[in-house]
C-alpha cells in the first residue's frame, strides 16, 4: 500500500505536468522552443503510461481510485483529468482532410451516402383543403362551445351559494382567502430568492449575469486561435532558414574543414609512425571513423587501446563461464541479505527526459531574450546544429579519400598494401551467419495502396467514424473510491474513469509514433458492458482524437465477403496491408463475443460468426511497437463466449458500468443543453437522477429526444421543463436490472486480471499460487 501510494503520488505530479507542457507546447510560438517542448512532453506521456501500467500490476485493477491523493495535494478532480493534445490532429490536417475527401468521393460514387429526402409540400386537392378546414373549424366551434356552457355552469352554481348564505359573509370570507393566497405567493417568492442568494453565496449557484462567458475568456480563446496561426509562419521561415544557412555553411566553411580534417589526420598517421614505427590501422565507419582519432589521446595511447580490446575479445570467452558462476554464488549470498521490497521498473523515457532538461539548462534557462520579441528561430542556434550535420557529412568523404591515402603510404614507406584487412572484413560482414527469417508473402504486390483502400471501403470493411470527441463520452469523477476500498468494498469505476483509462491505453499510444514505440505495448482491447453505456462511441472517439482509419471486421458486417480460405486470408491481408501503411489505425470488432461461442445458436450457424477465431490471433502476433495499430472489441454478452480465447486475444479488458448518481446528474443537464433544452429551477435533477437509477447513457439520450421537439423548446419560455414530464417515457424503457450488473461483475472476477485481483485480496501471494499450480501441472505431466 505504500508502494502503491508513492507510485499514484507520481502518477498524479506527472500528469499536472502533462497538461502545462501540454497548454505550452499549443502556445509557444518560436519554433525551436516547440521542439524542445515536444520532447520533453512525449517524454512525460511515456513516463504517465508506464507508471499507469505498473499501477495496473501492482494493484490488479484497470481502475484507481487517488481522491485520498489529490485530497492531499490540494488538487480538484479537473487537474487528474488525462488531456488529449492538440498535435495529434493539427500536425496531420492536410493528409486528414485529403483522407476524408477520398473517402466521401468513394461512398459518393458507390451509392453509399443516405441522401436527404427532399422537403417539398405535398400538394392537396381542393376538396382535400376544404374538408382539412372544415374539420377543424368544427372542431373550433365546438372547443368554443363547450367553454361557453362551462362558463354558465359555473355562475348558476355561484348564484345559488349566494342565495343560500349571508352577503356580508361571503365578502368578509372573500377578502380572507384573497390575503390568503396572496401572502403565501409574496412568502414563496421570498423564500425563493433567499435560497438563490444563499445557494450563490455559497459558490454552488452562479449568478444569473455571470451565466454568459466572460469578455476577457473569450478574448484570451481569440488570442490563442492567433498565436496557433503565428506558429504556422514561424515554422516556415524556420524551415527556409535550415535550407538557407545549411547552404551558406556547405560553400563557406565546407572547404576549409575538408581541408583541417585532411591535415589533422595526416599529422596522426606521422605521430603514429614516429611513436610506433609503423603506420596505423585506419578505424571503421562502425567504430566513428576518424572521429575517435581526435578524443584528445596520444598515438601511443590509441594504439594501446585497440591492443587491449583485441586481448580482451580473446581472453573473455573463458572468462565467462567462472563469471556466471561466481554469479550464481553472490547472487544466493545477495538475495540472503537483502530484504524483499518493491522497486519502480526500468523506464525507457527517463533518460531523454534528462537530456531533455541539460539542453533546457544549457541552452534556453540563462538565454537573454530581450532582442527577439517577436520570437522568431535563433540562426545561431541552427549555425550550430548545420555545422555539426555537416561536418559528419564531410568526414565520411574525408575517410574515403585518408583510406585511400595511408593505403598509399603504406605501400610507399612499408612496401606492403593495407588494403588486406579492409577486403577480409568486408567478407567477414557478407557471410552468412545464421538463417534468414521468412517474409510474409504480399498476396497484393501488384496493386496500388489506393485500390486496396477503394475496394475496402466498397466492401463496407474501412468506415468513416462518427464525429463524436471522448469529453462527449460525460461522466463525473468517483469520490468515495479510495473510502470504499479502505472498507473491504470494491466500487463500481465511475464513467470519468473509463474515460481516462480509455485516453491512456488507447488515444495516446495511438497518436503519437514515438510514445507507441517505448510505452507499454497494448495489442487489443476488449470493452464490455451493458447495451446502451457507450462502448461503440468510445471507438469512433478513438477514431476521431487520433485521426485513425476504422476498420470494421464485426462479425455480421463479414457475411457474405470474401468466401472460404483463401477469401478470408486475402481479405486479413488487405485489412491489416492498409492498416500499417495508413496508420494509425482502429480495428472494430463488434459482437466480440460472437467469435468465441461456446455454442453457436441455430439462428446464426449459417452466417458463420466464428470465421476469424483462428487467423485474427495469428494477425494480432505481427503487431509490432512500431505499427499503430489497435483492436477493439465491444460485448455486451461476454458469458456466451468462451473465456480462455477471449482473454487470450484480448490482453486488457475494461468493464464499463451503466452511470452511477453523479454521472446521472450530469448527463442529464448535459444532453438537455445539448438539445436545444434550458435547465431552470423547476427542473429537479437530482430527484430525474435518483428515479433513473439503472438506465444507461442511450436510454437517456433517446428519452431527452423524444420529449424536447421543435414545438416543446418553442413552449420553454412559458412552461418550463420539470421532472415529470421525463418520468412516463422512462418508464416505457426496459433499465438495466442488478442481476445482469452482478453477472457481468462476476465474469470480470473470472478474467486473469480479475483472479489477481481477488487473490490479492485475500493475501494469497501470486507466486504461491503460480508455484502451486506448477506442481500439480508437474505431477499430471508425470503420470500422463
Amino acid at each position: 500500500m505504500v508502494f502503491f501510494q508513492r507510485l499514484a503520488t507520481l502518477y498524479v505530479r506527472y500528469v499536472r505536468i502533462f497538461r502545462e507542457l501540454e497548454e505550452a507546447y499549443d502556445q509557444i510560438i518560436q519554433p525551436q522552443k516547440r521542439r524542445l517542448i515536444r520532447d520533453v512532453l512525449d517524454g512525460v506521456i511515456g513516463r504517465v503510461l508506464e507508471l499507469k501500467n505498473e499501477m495496473v500490476e501492482k494493484e490488479y485493477s484497470e481502475y484507481h481510485y487517488m481522491d485520498d491523493v489529490i485530497q492531499d495535494l490540494k488538487l480538484t478532480p479537473e487537474d487528474l483529468e488525462i488531456p488529449i493534445p492538440k498535435y495529434f490532429l493539427s500536425e496531420r490536417r492536410k493528409v486528414l482532410q485529403e483522407r476524408a475527401a477520398v473517402l466521401s468521393s468513394i461512398l459518393e460514387q458507390n451509392g453509399m451516402v443516405e441522401k436527404p429526402k427532399p422537403t417539398a409540400a405535398h400538394v392537396l386537392s381542393l376538396e382535400e383543403a376544404i374538408r382539412i378546414i372544415q374539420v377543424s373549424e368544427r372542431a373550433r366551434q365546438g372547443r368554443l362551445r363547450s367553454n361557453i356552457m362551462r362558463e354558465i355552469h359555473r355562475d348558476a352554481e355561484r348564484q345559488k351559494k349566494t342565495k343560500d348564505k349571508d352577503l356580508g359573509e361571503a365578502v368578509e370570507q372573500a377578502a380572507i382567502r384573497i390575503q390568503k393566497v396572496w401572502k403565501g405567493y409574496v412568502q414563496r417568492k421570498k423564500t425563493k430568492q433567499e435560497r438563490e442568494e444563499e445557494m450563490i453565496f455559497l459558490g454552488m449557484s452562479m449568478k444569473p449575469g455571470l451565466a454568459q462567458s466572460c469578455p476577457a475568456v473569450v478574448l484570451a480563446e481569440d488570442k490563442k486561435v492567433v498565436r496557433r496561426s503565428k506558429q504556422e509562419e514561424h515554422e516556415e521561415d524556420f524551415q527556409k532558414a535550415l535550407i538557407s544557412i545549411s547552404e551558406s555553411l556547405r560553400e563557406t566553411e565546407g572547404p576549409d574543414m575538408k581541408e583541417m580534417m585532411k591535415d589533422q589526420i595526416r599529422q596522426w598517421f606521422i605521430e603514429c609512425h614516429d611513436a610506433t614505427g609503423s603506420f596505423p590501422e585506419y578505424p571503421n565507419e562502425e567504430d566513428g571513423g576518424s572521429a575517435i582519432i581526435f578524443a584528445n589521446k596520444t598515438p601511443e595511447q590509441l594504439m594501446e587501446e585497440l591492443a587491449a580490446k583485441e586481448e580482451e575479445e580473446e581472453n573473455n570467452k573463458p572468462k565467462e563461464k567462472e563469471q556466471q558462476k561466481g554469479k550464481k554464488e553472490k547472487g544466493k549470498g545477495e538475495e540472503e541479505e537483502k530484504e524483499p521490497g518493491l522497486k519502480l521498473l526500468p523506464s525507457a523515457f527517463l533518460s531523454e527526459l534528462q537530456n531533455s532538461h541539460k539542453t533546457f539548462k544549457d541552452i534556453w534557462q540563462n538565454r537573454d531574450e530581450s532582442k527577439n520579441f517577436s520570437q522568431r528561430h535563433e540562426a545561431e542556434l541552427i549555425k550550430e546544429e548545420k555545422r555539426k550535420e555537416i561536418e559528419a557529412e564531410i568526414r565520411l568523404q574525408v575517410d574515403e579519400l585518408m583510406r585511400q591515402e595511408l593505403a598509399n603510404w603504406k605501400l610507399a614507406v612499408e612496401g606492403s598494401k593495407g588494403g588486406k584487412s579492409k577486403t577480409g572484413g568486408k567478407k567477414k560482414k557478407g557471410s552468412k551467419g545464421g538463417k534468414k527469417k521468412k517474409k510474409d508473402r504480399d498476396l497484393t504486390a501488384d496493386r496500388s495502396m489506393e485500390s486496396l483502400y477503394e475496394e475496402l471501403v466498397v466492401e463496407g470493411l474501412l468506415k468513416p467514424a462518427d464525429h463524436v470527441k471522448l469529453h462527449d463520452f460525460i461522466g463525473d469523477y468517483s469520490y468515495l473510491g479510495t473510502t470504499l476500498r479502505q472498507t473491504d468494498i470494491e466500487p463500481m469505476p465511475s464513467l470519468s474513469d473509463v474515460r481516462q483509462v480509455i485516453s491512456l491505453c488507447a488515444v495516446l499510444p495511438l497518436g503519437s509514433q514515438v510514445i507507441h514505440e517505448k510505452a507499454p505495448l497494448v495489442k487489443a482491447i476488449l470493452l464490455v458492458g451493458p447495451s446502451g453505456v457507450g462502448k461503440k462511441m468510445l471507438v469512433h472517439a478513438i477514431c476521431q482524437e487520433t485521426g485513425a482509419n476504422l476498420f470494421d471486421l464485426s462479425p455480421l458486417n463479414l457475411v457474405g465477403k470474401y468466401p472460404g480460405k483463401s477469401g478470408l486470408q486475402m481479405m486479413l491481408h488487405m485489412v491489416f496491408k492498409v492498416a500499417r501503411l495508413m496508420q494509425p489505425s482502429v480495428v472494430w470488432i463488434g459482437d466480440a463475443e460472437k467469435m468465441f461461442y461456446k455454442k453457436i445458436p441455430k439462428e446464426e450457424k449459417e452466417l458463420d460468426p466464428k470465421r476469424l477465431k483462428k487467423d485474427l490471433p495469428k494477425m494480432l502476433k505481427t503487431i509490432k511497437g512500431e505499427d499503430r495499430i489497435l483492436i477493439v472489441g465491444t460485448t455486451n454478452n461476454p458469458l456466451s463466449a468462451d473465456l480462455k480465447s477471449l482473454c487470450k486475444l484480448y490482453t486488457k479488458i475494461i468493464l464499463i458500468p451503466r452511470p452511477d448518481y453523479a454521472s446521472r446528474f450530469v448527463m442529464w443537464k448535459e444532453l438537455i443543453r445539448r438539445n436545444g433544452g434550458v435547465v431552470t429551477n423547476a427542473l429537479d435533477l437530482s430527484s430525474l437522477a435518483k428515479i433513473s437509477d439503472g438506465y444507461t447513457q442511450g436510454h437517456m439520450v433517446r428519452v431527452v429526444k423524444d420529449i424536447l421537439t421543435e414545438r416543446r423548446i418553442r413552449q420553454l419560455a412559458k412552461r418550463p421543463l420539470t421532472a415529470a414530464e421525463f418520468v412516463s417515457p422512462l418508464a416505457r424503457i426496459d433499465p438495466v436490472f442488478q442481476d445482469e450488473e452482478e453477472a457481468l461483475k462476476s465474469w470480470y472476477a473470472k478474467t486473469p486480471l480479475g483472479k489477481k485481483r481477488a487473490r490479492a485480496a485475500l493475501g494469497v501471494d501470486g507466486e504461491q499460487d503460480v508455484a502451486a499450480k506448477g506442481g500439480k501441472d508437474s505431477k499430471k505431466k508425470g503420470k500422463k
